[in-house]
This record gives C-alpha cells, structure tokens and sequence, in this order.
C-alpha cells in the first residue's frame, strides 16, 4: 500500500494548528459523500499527525448509501471487494478550529491502495474537471452563494415546524422583512458566532442578508479557486448548522421546507482566468461579452437537462420549481435577470462572470461544480452559441422541452446521459444512478398525511 500523502499535504499543517489550538482535544475528520453530507469520525488530538503521515482508513462503501446513510447494493460500492477500507487523506489547507464547539475541523479525501484518487468520490470528480481546464489554459475560479432557514425546535400547535426565535430578543419573526437591517440586528448573536467560526476555519463569508421569507437568511462567500469555493459549501453549512445547534435552533439546507414560502438555492458564479489570474471573461474593448463566455453558457445551456437531478436530487428538491418567483425551471440565460437559469450579473468589465441559479442548496457542490465546469468547457470547444439572451420575466414553471418534469425523470435522463457519464466517470455516475433510484422507490412506498387529507375518505 502505498502511505505517501497526495501532492500539498503536509504534517506542518497539523504542528501548527497543535501549535495555534493547545485547547483542542479532538478534531472532526470528514469525507464528503455523493449527496454532500459529512461521513467519517472524531479522532482525538495525539492521533491528528498520523493523519497527515499515513491517512485513515475508511470503507468505500460510504458513497454506496441513501441519504439515511443505507447501502445502495445496486451502487457497485457495497462490499464489492469485500468490504475493504480505503485510504484517507487531508485536503490541503482545511484544517481549521470551531471555537463554538472546542473541537478542530479537517476535510479528508480518499484514495486507492496504490495512491490514485478514488474515482466514485464527487470531490476527484471536480478535481479532474479542473485539471482538464487547466490543460485548456484555464484556471476556474467561483463561489457559491447559501440559502437556509433557522427553524424552531418547538413545533407550532398544529405540529408544523416554524421560524426560529431572534437569538438577541427572543421575538418570533412573524413577516418577511425581506432585506431587513434590524432583522440581521435580532439575530446577530447566532451569525456573530458563525463568522467568529468562519474565521478558524478559513471560510471567507462575506455578507448576510434576510430573504425571501420568514426565517430565510443568505451567506455569500468570497470568489476565490473553483476547488476551494466548493469545499467552502460543506465547511459552511456544516459551521451554520453546529452554531444553530447551540442557540437551541436548527438549520435548515432543504430546497423546499414550507411549501407556500421561497425554496432555498445554491447559486452558482463561475469565471475562468488565464495564468496571470486575468478574466477571461471580461468585456471586450468594445465593451461586449466576451465570446468565450458566451461560449461556456451554451455549453452549460446544452447539457442542463442531463444534469438536472445533480442540480435538484431529492424529491423535495423538485417542490422548489413548483413556484419559480426567484427559482429557474428553464434553461434560458438572460443580462441580470433572475428569472433564468444563467444569469449574467450587472457587474462589468473585469468583473464579469455568470451566475448558475438553478441548483438548490440541498445539492452537492461538487458534483455541481463539476457538471457546469464539465458544460462550460464543452460549450467552448464546439464554439456553440448561447442564442439571444432572454429580456423578460419567464413566469411560472416551465420545465419540459429540453429537462426533465420530474424527479424519476430526472433519475432516467442522467441515467441514459453520456455526457454525465463521462464528467463525472463511470463509477461515480452508476453508484450516484443507482442511490438515487433507490431513494425514489423507498419514498414512493410513503403514503404522505396529505394524501389521508385529501384522498382518505372521499374517494
């Protein structure tokens, strides 16, 4: 077996955070699975160095599971090869301390015996996606941006889960405030915490925001290497979620929890530089698009369909399109309009970029990213055009033509896809199938207090 850490990791990382945290007892080790929920173990503080010279063994098995962590034996990850464990090994630079829970952080990645990536994990998965732009003379760079709800662990009378209490007044929020000051202002204990803990743990958050709805917040985090800026998705929502915890509420990441209220999304901003860190994407010198990134957006437009169930892979994930005010079911792009799925912002110049507003915050970065990335760079290889952009308020659902309607059919689609098959590999892209298939059989037996409501004694 071979014990050589992969290319960037280094035990000085470990010494130093040993050095910098002496109050660290443990430290959370996390591999991230197909559906971007953290897998793996607490270990304590002597055991932190071995991480970093031999790894950890973990079982392959984890990207073979449901949500509810069951193993998926039509994944082809599920005691294949009879159950043996994989090596471990830390992501550069994702060592950090979360000072609210006393414990240190580390995101892990895994790898064959032989030191090659495991190729059914999401994350190797982006990695090669990247290294093909690079090849091209591309360096991807993005961010992504979080939405989500604090919710009540008190349920209302009628049982129904409901906004969480302001952490500085204990006042229920009872309007949508949307864009309100004093309402950030009532909840600034909790998100005082969050970026105190995104400051040990090198997640440039950037600013906050009430939403669309009662209880609904957003994050931005800052642009920065298309890696790094998915890896930021789980370090943040795993950070909001502990921190909820501690202020007796909880986090919500679903894309729909409240049915008549706004869906959470994970927007999406990708650019790509050249070498120096120049835009590529930059406004021409006669001030127009720059063709390349018109090229990328028919790439991403072309191979959307094929790609939908990564963008929305749960079966709630597809009651956020039912009412579409700020969540695209198109495939259209337009000049600042919120009402496509690829949008490009305002922001000129060298700042340009598009904006992927389809995914929601349910979804795995990862394999969001890969897929885009994988689209933009087909898009400008074949030089494909985008078409005109679209001017006008595309209102309520219009998936159909080129995606799928629903969440089977999305399953079926990325199931007969080439094209996902190929950006995401062979592995990854049958264990991600069959997972999902499974998921869609086991919530199709659930008979819903709706369904009683409606249909019970009436016909």
């Amino acid at each position: 077996m071979n014990l050589q850490p992969p290319p960037g990791v280094s035990l000085s990382e470990a010494a130093d955070f040993l050095a910098k945290y002496p109050q660290a007892e443990a430290i959370d080790v996390v591999l991230t699975d197909c559906h971007g929920i953290g897998r793996g173990k607490t270990i304590r503080r002597h055991e932190l160095e071995s991480l970093y010279l031999t790894g950890r063994a973990m079982p392959a098995s984890l990207f073979g599971q449901d949500v509810a962590g069951d193993d998926v034996e039509a994944s082809g990850l599920v005691l294949n090869d009879g159950g043996s464990d994989k090596r471990c090994w830390p992501v550069a630079g994702s060592l950090g301390f979360q000072p609210h829970a006393g414990r240190g952080q580390v995101l892990v990645s895994m790898y064959e015996a032989d030191g090659t990536p495991f190729d059914a994990e999401p994350r190797h998965a982006l990695l090669r996606q990247i290294a093909r732009a690079r090849a091209a003379g591309f360096d991807p760079m993005g961010a992504f941006e979080l939405e989500f709800y604090l919710v009540d662990r008190e349920r209302d009378a009628a049982g129904r889960y409901q906004p969480a209490r302001y952490a500085l007044t204990g006042r229920r929020p009872l309007a949508h405030n949307t864009m309100s000051v004093d309402e950030l202002d009532e909840m600034s204990p909790f998100f005082d915490a969050v970026y105190e803990g995104a400051r040990h743990l090198d997640l440039p958050l950037e600013s906050v925001i009430s939403e669309y709805a009662v209880g609904q917040y957003e994050l931005t985090i800052r642009y920065r290497d298309f890696a790094r800026a998915a890896d930021d998705v789980i370090v943040g929502k795993r950070l909001i979620r502990s921190v909820a915890r501690r202020f007796g509420m909880e986090a919500c990441f679903m894309a729909k929890p409240f049915g008549r209220q706004a869906g959470n999304g994970m927007h999406l901003h990708l650019s790509l530089a050249d070498d120096a860190g120049g835009n590529l994407f930059a406004d021409g010198a006669d001030g127009k698009l720059s063709p390349l990134m018109l090229h990328a957006i028919a790439g991403v437009r072309d191979t959307l369909g094929d790609t939908m169930l990564v963008l929305a892979p749960f079966m709630n994930s597809w009651r956020r399109f039912a009412s579409t005010v700020y969540s695209p079911a198109n495939d259209a792009w337009g000049l600042d309009n919120r009402t496509t799925a690829i949008r490009v912002p305002e922001t000129a110049g060298k700042a340009r970029h598009f904006e992927h507003r389809v995914a929601g915050v349910d979804a795995n970065p990862y394999l969001v990213a890969a897929v885009t990335l994988a689209g933009a760079l087909g898009g400008i290889a074949a030089k494909a055009d985008p078409g005109p952009p679209n001017d006008g308020r595309l209102a309520g659902n219009n998936l159909g033509g080129r995606l799928p309607r629903s969440w089977l059919d999305a399953i079926e689609t990325f199931e007969r896809s080439a094209f996902a098959k190929e950006a995401l590999g062979a592995r990854l892209h049958r264990g991600f199938t069959a997972v999902k298939h499974a998921e869609w059989e086991r919530l199709a037996h659930e008979v819903s207090d709706s369904e009683w409501s409606l249909y019970g004694f009436v016909v």
